[in-house]
C-alpha cells in the first residue's frame, strides 16, 4: 500500500455527516462513487477503506470495520424506499436498485413477510433506473429515492428499514467504514475518521439547508431525514444488529454464514477543523 489511504464514500447526502472534510485530510485521497462500485474497489484493491453496506462484511474474508461512525436507522428512512405500483399484497415483482447492496439485502429479507410471499426480484444493471423497469414495485436508494418520496404525487411506499425494526427490534445498519485486508490504519487515520464524524454533526443544519435549496424540498423534511430518521453514531446495539443481519441474510444466500469481521475502535477526538 502507498503512503496515501484511498478512501471511498457514496456521493449521497446521507454520507456527508461521516465524510465531512475527509477530502482535506492529510494522507488520504477521497473517491466518490455509488456503493456497488466502492465495494468493487475494496475487493480489487483500488480502495483501502470505504463507507459501504454492512452486508459486505460477510461476503468476503478478512475485512475489518470501524466501530463508532455508521449510517443506521431505527424506523422509517426516506432514502431507502420500495415504490409501489400495486398494493403491497399484490406485488409479485420488484426491480432492485443496482447501486445499493444494503437496500437490496434489506428488501429481500423483510418484503416477503409483508407481501404474502417472495416476489420475483429483478437485478437491474448498474446505470439503469429501476423505475424504468417493468415491475410491480421498484427499490430506490439515496438522494433519488429521497427526492422522489418528497415530491408531489409520489407513489405509495413500503419502507424496508421500518419493517426491519418492527421485525427485529434492532436498528438497521446501512453502512459502516470497511477496511480491506492488508491495510494498516495509523492512529492519525482513525483520528481523521473521528474528526469527520464530529464535523458532520456540527454541520448537520447547514447540510439540511443545502439539500433543501439544491432540490427545492421543504427544509423541515430535510431536517427530519438527517436529524431524526438517520443516526450517524453506532450505539451499543451495533454488534447485535450486524449479527442479526448475517443470521437473516445467510439462509437467502445473500452472505456467508460463518465469516467474522474484526472491529476497530475509533477514538473520540476534538475536531481540528
Amino acid at each position: 500500500m502507498s503512503g496515501t489511504l484511498r478512501v471511498g464514500t457514496p456521493p449521497y447526502l446521507v454520507a456527508r455527516p461521516l465524510n465531512e472534510g475527509l477530502d482535506r485530510a492529510s494522507g488520504m485521497s477521497l473517491v466518490l462513487d455509488v456503493p456497488a462500485r466502492l465495494i468493487q474497489g475494496l475487493r480489487d484493491g483500488s480502495l483501502d477503506a470505504a463507507l459501504v453496506s454492512a452486508i459486505e462484511l460477510f461476503r468476503s474474508p478478512g475485512y475489518r470495520y470501524l466501530v463508532g461512525p455508521a449510517v443506521t436507522g431505527r424506523g422509517f428512512v426516506a432514502s431507502v424506499q420500495v415504490f409501489l405500483r400495486k398494493p403491497l399484497g399484490d406485488v409479485r415483482s420488484v426491480a432492485l436498485d443496482p447501486a445499493s447492496r444494503a437496500g437490496r439485502t434489506l428488501t429481500r429479507i423483510v418484503l416477503p413477510e409483508r407481501a404474502g410471499g417472495t416476489p420475483h426480484f429483478i437485478d437491474v444493471p448498474l446505470g439503469t433506473d429501476p423505475a424504468a423497469v417493468e415491475a410491480d414495485a421498484w427499490l430506490a436508494i439515496g438522494d433519488p429515492a429521497l427526492r422522489t418520496y418528497l415530491s408531489p404525487g409520489s407513489p405509495p411506499v413500503f419502507n424496508p428499514s421500518q419493517a426491519w425494526v418492527e421485525l427485529t427490534g434492532l436498528p438497521y445498519v446501512f453502512a459502516v467504514w470497511i477496511v480491506r485486508p492488508g491495510v494498516t490504519l495509523t492512529d492519525r487515520h482513525l483520528e481523521h475518521f473521528a474528526e469527520a464524524q464530529s464535523r458532520g454533526a456540527a454541520a448537520l443544519e447547514s447540510l439540511c439547508v443545502e439539500a433543501s435549496r439544491t432540490w427545492g424540498l421543504p427544509l423541515e423534511a430535510c431536517r427530519r431525514y438527517l436529524a431524526e430518521e438517520c443516526a450517524f453514531a453506532a450505539g451499543s446495539e451495533l454488534e447485535a444488529s450486524l449479527a442479526e443481519l448475517q443470521r437473516r441474510a445467510a439462509p437467502l444466500a445473500l452472505c456467508h454464514p460463518d465469516l467474522r469481521a474484526v472491529p476497530i475502535p475509533v477514538p473520540t477526538v476534538a475536531c481540528r477543523g
